[in-house]
């Protein structure tokens, strides 16, 4: 039998749905007796295979790292790793990175060799995830031939994780945000 000539599945019957009050969702009722259940948003799109979702997931963590492993790499003297501040001079002032070095995007490619030591990783972070700093940043890198990554929420999440920030008046922390990090100082252990 040839393929054109395989008859199509029946459609799944519609399952009746109901507004989700206070929302635009729609919230799909139980199948009845004997029906498929009905799909929800989240796999309505069916996941990716196997082989294709390792290769997607591997792929972030070559590209990206979080403040909770940053911050693990700094307590624990890593010297493969240097944190890069991309953001301007007055933010820098503002507060940053405890041991993060300052090198704005529009200067890297004039001062990269001299500040980034042979055989590191750089990490580079910006104000938050609502910044494409960090992105631009590791992109100037990685043209350069540096083997780079972002930190995944930027300087925001650094702090609001509770790790120490730096200013010109010193170091100082303060409380984990319950949003962003157990509030106990234990890590999330992700």
């Amino acid at each position: 039998m040839s393929a054109a000539s395989v008859p199509a599945p029946a459609p799944a019957p519609a399952a009746s749905a109901q507004a989700v009050p206070g929302s635009t969702a729609v919230q799909a009722e139980p199948a009845a007796p004997g029906q498929a259940a009905p799909r929800s948003a989240v796999t309505a799109v069916p996941a990716a295979g196997n082989a294709a979702a390792l290769a997607h997931f591997a792929a972030r963590l070559a590209f990206e790292t979080d403040v909770s492993d940053v911050a693990a790499a700094l307590a624990a003297g890593a010297g493969d790793v240097i944190v890069i501040d991309s953001r301007s001079r007055e933010s820098w002032e503002q507060g940053r990175i405890e041991g993060a070095v300052h090198l704005p995007t529009a200067e890297i490619a004039a001062r990269a060799a001299g500040t980034v030591p042979a055989g590191v990783t750089v990490v580079t972070y910006c104000w938050g995830p609502g910044c494409n700093g960090a992105t631009r940043a590791a992109l100037e890198f990685a043209r350069l031939g540096y083997p780079v990554k972002e930190m995944l929420g930027g300087f925001e999440y650094w702090a609001r994780e509770g790790f120490p920030v730096e200013t010109a008046d010193g170091v100082s922390r303060r409380p984990a945000d319950p949003l962003t990090a157990p509030v106990s100082g234990v890590a999330c252990a992700c």
